[in-house]
């Protein structure tokens, strides 16, 4: 299943290159998933595309979900006459590429507390394919979520009701939007890049402990279960942990006198 996933996103994204080299107008994917963007680079390392040139068939790409560390994002093709910081002041203006939407109870006094699966929920339930809308961002009272400019006219008309609360909807400029995922940066050394040595490492456990995670089954790198504990991990890299949260791997920062490695999460909270 995962090599017919790959096979289909390889032709597709050949595909959006092209057409973007040729015609020379942006083409760009639908959402992509945490493992749909680490296939991408996968694709392109397997034909020898380093992922620091941003350049694929000719055509220069952006992989952009409308604000930074958005989880799920749009691989963007671009025209000959654009480079990504033109598409990314483009974009704040225009929003041609995806819209965000703004979500609010109509009146606040007796409104439901909503969370982040209840805003996915009454989205789904509106027909709306998952790959069609990017990160929903949910805070006290109110949401935002990216989508395709269609998609996003198309909430604005009829998501009216989230569980008991009645909504407004309304397209807002990307910058308007002021919730962003929480974080803390933890910095400190370990033995290896191996992921069980960071998982040690991120949530105060021993190495067995973080072993018996990934035994389970528990734990996910770029959204791929991690069967073995010896993995390294790339600079990058996004780690769920069920029962524990999920962290960025930022790489090695430098190595301490006594030869262990010195390295940045940032830990989500």
């Amino acid at each position: 299943m995962e090599e017919k996933s790959r096979d289909f996103l390889a032709g597709r994204v050949k595909d959006l290159a092209t057409r973007a080299y040729m015609n020379n107008f942006i083409t760009h994917t639908d959402f992509l998933s945490v493992s749909e963007i680490a296939m991408f680079h996968q694709i392109l390392a397997s034909e020898g595309v380093s992922s620091n040139v941003h350049e694929y068939c000719g055509a220069r790409y952006v992989i952009y979900g409308g604000f930074d560390d958005a989880e799920r994002a749009m691989v963007c093709f671009l025209p000959e006459y654009m480079d990504e910081e033109t598409f990314l002041l483009s974009e704040k203006s225009e929003q041609t590429v995806l819209s965000c939407v703004s979500i609010k109870p109509v009146n606040s006094k007796f409104s439901d507390d909503l969370n982040h699966r209840d805003y996915l929920g009454s989205l789904m339930n509106l027909g709306i394919e998952r790959d069609q809308i990017g990160d929903i961002l949910s805070g006290d009272k109110q949401a935002y979520v990216f989508a395709t400019p269609e998609i996003a006219q198309m909430i604005c008309k009829e998501l009216i009701r989230i569980r008991h609360t009645s909504v407004k909807c309304e397209i807002v400029n990307a910058s308007e939007c002021d919730i962003r995922p929480e974080f803390e940066e933890i910095q400190g050394s370990v033995a290896s890049e191996r992921i069980d040595a960071i998982l040690a490492f991120v949530y105060h456990l021993s190495r067995s402990e973080a072993q018996k995670l990934i035994e389970s089954e528990s734990v996910f790198i770029d959204g791929r279960t991690a069967y073995s504990g010896g993995y390294d991990l790339k600079e990058g890299a996004r780690v769920s942990v069920r029962g524990h949260g999920k962290f960025i791997y930022q790489g090695q920062q430098n190595v301490t006198r006594k030869g262990r490695l010195f390295v940045s999460v940032k830990k989500f909270i």
